[in-house]
């Protein structure tokens, strides 16, 4: 068993890191502040590769397996100090993996190249106000209109969708009770569909600069060729995507856990009180102590997780245990990077506060802890 990246995954993190220290890092404070989309930082981040790590070569991208994928991200995060950037990276990576597992060679000629290039801005859309974590209670639904589809309903919270160009949206086919979710299905739709409309951007807590909005669908018309997959199985690829998602979302958060546990070491070898360095309080290195035990744990449920999918199997149980780890230990580090730097913590000015506040959504988005737990002790029987 082998624990070692390869030679090329470790130069692509060195450059990643570096690329996102000299470029992302600039006008964050005001971005997050306005709630402001940093647009051309998303084109930089096109122009680097990132948008096309998941798209074969054949149609733009650069065709990495999901764990070289996840090893930059991971250091994506680490060297970006923008989680809304990074979480809009990662949603449109997923649904570039949705179109190149599921998408007919139509749809992949369409959008793929455009996604990768950045031209193209994707969304995935699956909650709705009444249906969070209880996808099958989702009451979007669609219906045959002989030349294609109707489509109905609302989603709310989607990443991506004040910008989205096309939208990956999960509908029920219209009156159909499956509780297996064999009457859900999965369509693209393009922004100017007649019947479909987009709400303002929502303003959150943190993850500032990711735009999130509702989508709303008023028998929006549907060509039958959008559909993405077969009929009846939307559920089948929705649970395919999530666990690609909690797979590049752990990586995220790995890369802002190492980051912000960077700005701890350094800051407790420097901060003296009393006479020494606050480092040397048993209060203050247990913390720290703490923290890089999450942190490497993390990475061997990362790395688990990533090459499973690698090697075509279901990851549902380390999907869930990886995520639900990996997120409370960022909310964990984060607080206590915080506490940590005393009152200089509380202030925007040193950047860890916001840091917090987005930490709160990992334990939230790609479903909640409470979720995980459940999938969980699903999975062992319970």
């Amino acid at each position: 068993m082998n624990f070692s990246l390869t030679d090329t995954q470790l130069l692509q993190w060195e450059s990643i890191v570096d690329f996102s220290r000299r470029e992302l890092n600039s006008e964050i404070r005001d971005n997050d502040q306005q709630g402001q989309f940093p647009l051309e930082n998303w084109q930089k981040c096109a122009e680097m590769g990132l948008l096309g790590l998941l798209t074969p070569e054949e149609y733009g991208g650069l065709g990495e397996d999901l764990l070289s994928c996840a090893v930059s991200i991971e250091a994506l995060s680490y060297g970006c100090e923008d989680s809304g950037l990074v979480h809009a990276i990662i949603t449109q990576l997923c649904c570039i993996v949705l179109l190149n597992l599921y998408g007919s060679a139509q749809q992949k000629q369409q959008y793929l190249g455009k996604l990768s290039c950045g031209e193209l801005i994707a969304a995935q859309s699956i909650t709705e106000p009444d249906a969070g974590s209880d996808v099958l209670s989702m009451r979007t639904k669609v219906d045959s209109n002989g030349s294609g589809y109707s489509l109905s309903g609302g989603k709310v919270f989607i990443s991506n969708g004040p910008l989205a160009g096309v939208v990956i949206v999960f509908a029920k086919n219209g009156e159909g009770k499956s509780s297996f979710g064999g009457d859900i299905s999965c369509f693209l739709i393009e922004r100017g569909t007649a019947g479909f409309s987009v709400g303002k951007p929502l303003a959150k807590m943190g993850l500032r600069t990711l735009q999130n909005s509702e989508l709303f669908f008023d028998d929006a018309c549907v060509p039958a060729q959008m559909m993405l997959g077969k009929s009846g199985h939307g559920m089948f690829i929705f649970n395919e995507a999530i666990e690609w998602e909690r797979v590049l979302m752990t990586a995220s958060h790995l890369g802002t856990m190492e980051r912000v546990l960077g700005k701890c070491v350094e800051y407790v070898k420097t901060r003296k009180q009393f006479g020494r360095e606050i480092g040397k309080n048993q209060s203050i290195s247990n913390k720290i102590g703490d923290m890089k035990v999450n942190l490497e744990l993390g990475k061997l449920m990362l790395y688990k997780m990533a090459w499973l999918k690698d090697q075509g199997k279901r990851a549902t149980l380390e999907a869930s245990v990886g995520k639900l780890f990996v997120s409370e230990s960022l909310k964990s580090s984060c607080l206590d990077a915080v506490q940590i730097h005393g009152g200089y913590g509380y202030m925007q000015e040193c950047d860890l506060e916001r840091d917090l506040r987005d930490s709160i959504a990992a334990t939230i988005y790609s479903g909640t802890s409470e979720m995980q737990r459940n999938i969980i002790a699903r999975m062992l029987g319970l």
